[in-house]
């Protein structure tokens, strides 16, 4: 009987799972519109009012992105004096769509990678994940490695896609 050798092992390929740079915490929504007039209208001190007498500590450790869901101009001062309300609760707050807060989290995480530490070497960008990786995430990822490795491709070790190869 043989002995049963893993080549994926021996490879010597690098395996990178962006799901390791996924910022754990519950995401919740503050919605500035409930807070408008006829949800339309901002009227600065009902709002003011309204964001003094807001119960805050729901958002407690959260990541906390503030939003308008209504089709109405909302001046830019008014997303800060959210901001300012929620900061000694929240986590973490944004102002943006929910798919450009998960892109701004992993970027910060990213930030972190070494991508020198790869020089030369062929690294695999694992696909599959159980949490949420935006597909901006792995553009990210990929620009951050191109200059320094010898090869980069997409899946799992044992499968995978390529992508990129250095010129000799």
């Amino acid at each position: 009987m043989s002995e049963i050798i893993n080549k994926v092992a021996g490879s010597g390929i690098v395996s990178i799972n962006l799901e390791e740079y996924f910022t754990e915490g519950e995401r919740v929504e503050f919605d500035i519109k409930p807070f408008l007039f006829q949800k339309l209208i901002l009227k600065e001190k009902e709002f003011r009012e309204a964001l003094k007498t807001h119960s805050w500590e729901r958002y407690r450790g959260k990541l906390v992105n503030v939003v308008c869901s209504a089709d109405a101009i909302v001046p830019t001062w008014a997303f800060m004096l959210v901001v300012i309300a929620l900061e000694p609760f929240a986590k973490r707050i944004f102002c943006s769509e929910k798919s450009e807060m998960e892109l701004l989290l992993f970027k910060e995480k990213l930030a972190t990678l070494r991508p020198e530490e790869y020089k030369g070497a062929r690294v695999v960008i694992k696909g599959c994940a159980d949490k949420p990786v935006p597909l901006n995430a792995f553009a990210e990822l990929t620009a951050l490695l191109k200059p320094h490795v010898k090869s980069i491709m997409y899946g799992e070790p044992c499968s995978t896609v390529p992508l990129y190869k250095a010129k000799p």
